[in-house]
């Protein structure tokens, strides 16, 4: 049984900073502008031999008129929901305010322990302001500075105390399949994650920009399980100007390099844009899978062979690199969004797909002994043997006499031709050409 603990409390009391320090991470974007955190965000902690989960919430507000506001209370009473132990983070230097007390409010009805955190005492004279907190009801609090970790220690030996179970929680994620979600903002991200899901996951609202984190959800659903990652948007350098916006995109960029595939969404009303071809080439670096999903398909006016067209037109500029698994969905109708998950997990398939040696010699030095690398300096070349390498992504590599001769189309033959031999539809492929 895994053990959840939840940080929350109103905005701007330091909540993502003592998450940060439980998961020893940098996870969480911190700023002291409020309101940063919007989503629920997950991370791994352990103190005194038992590992728990760790849920950073969006700041609690009450009866605003803001809509990410509104959304970020519901995401705090599902994280409260899904938690077996509740941190309720105040700020010592504002004392109690009328949302601590809406907060406490609603603590005071759960049953679930809660620990009464007065965050930012930072030198030992504000020990005396914490007394105030005793009028929320909630028993003795625990004076803590996120910031330098003074008293956290005491509070997490408590904390895993309070836990229902007292086994070790196993990490079962740590081998599943990654799958993440990258795009440039307000494509339909969150939208997709939270049709498959059947819940609201994650904030979807019509401002761009919505998801600042990448936010990572078990999916078990139909036979599969993995992990679906929602990340910010990618956006133009020009256009990143706040640093928020500049942690959102480099969580982004962190995403992709920890998936196995990623699912990029492009817009079918706009088209594939040059900031699609720049993610698209982030993730063909990382050597990840890759599955192009058009959302939005439902807005666009068709014709007999408009997804023909539109298909040429993305594999025209996606050139060399056409396998690609290439689907036309909507995840507000959800027209083929389950279409997703199972191309998304053959690619994954494939990404990690294992020639045999002997069975790529036998195939593939037929088909280039038929159409051997081109004379250079009148010198031949001749290929004698290819390996599969243990490598994460596919890479081949093809032993030869002059292997400074072989020229950049030739490997794109050597690719093509293992292509058409064996499926890796969706996985970048790497093509070293050695000496023997």
């Amino acid at each position: 049984m895994s053990n959840i603990l939840a940080i929350v409390g109103r905005p701007n009391v330091g909540k993502s900073t003592l998450f940060n320090r439980l998961i020893e991470q940098r996870k969480a974007i911190v700023h002291e502008e409020s309101g940063v955190t919007r989503d629920r965000h997950y991370g791994k902690s352990e103190w005194n031999g038992v590992e728990f989960s760790v849920i950073d919430t969006g700041g609690y507000v009450k009866g605003s008129d803001d809509i990410f506001e509104d959304e970020i209370r519901k995401q705090v009473l599902l994280a409260i929901d899904e938690a077996d132990v509740i941190l309720f983070v105040v700020d010592i230097l504002s004392g109690v305010t009328d949302l601590d007390d809406a907060v406490a409010a609603i603590l005071r009805k759960i049953k679930k322990p809660v620990f009464l955190c007065s965050n930012k005492v930072d030198t030992p004279d504000k020990h005396y302001y914490s007394s105030e907190f005793y009028s929320l009801g909630l028993g003795d609090p625990y004076d803590i500075s996120a910031v330098n970790g003074s008293g956290t220690g005491d509070l997490l030996d408590k904390v895993v105390e309070a836990f229902p179970s007292d086994e070790k929680l196993i990490d079962e994620t740590e081998h599943l399949p990654r799958f993440t979600v990258v795009g440039r903002p307000n494509v339909g991200k969150s939208s997709l994650i939270n049709a498959l899901l059947g819940e609201n996951r994650n904030i979807v609202t019509p401002i761009s920009g919505t998801t600042r984190d990448a936010v990572h959800v078990r999916y078990q659903k139909f036979g599969h399980d993995f992990i679906f990652t929602d990340t910010a948007g990618l956006r133009k350098k020009s256009k990143v100007d706040e640093n928020i916006e500049f942690f959102s995109v480099m969580r982004s960029v962190r995403a992709i390099e920890e998936s196995d595939v990623c699912l990029l969404m492009i817009d079918a009303e706009r088209g594939i844009e040059s900031q699609d071809m720049n993610i698209f080439s982030l993730i063909q670096k990382n050597q990840k899978g890759i599955v192009l999903l058009i959302n939005k398909w439902d807005l666009v006016e068709k014709e007999t062979n408009t997804m023909k067209e539109f298909t040429k037109e993305i594999e025209r500029q996606i050139a060399p690199f056409t396998d690609i698994p290439i689907l036309f969905i909507s995840a507000l109708t959800k027209q083929r969004i389950y279409n997703v998950i199972e191309e998304a997990v053959q690619v994954f398939a494939n990404r990690t797909r294992k020639i045999p040696t002997s069975k790529l010699n036998t195939i593939l030095l037929e088909d280039i002994e038929n159409n051997p690398p081109p004379a250079s300096k009148g010198k031949l070349v001749k290929i004698k043997y290819v390996t599969q390498l243990p490598t994460h992504a596919p890479a081949f590599a093809f032993f030869c006499n002059l292997p400074q001769y072989v020229r950049e189309p030739y490997k794109r033959f050597l690719e093509n031709r293992i292509r058409e031999h064996f499926d890796f539809k969706g996985a970048p492929m790497q093509i070293f050409i050695r000496k023997k």
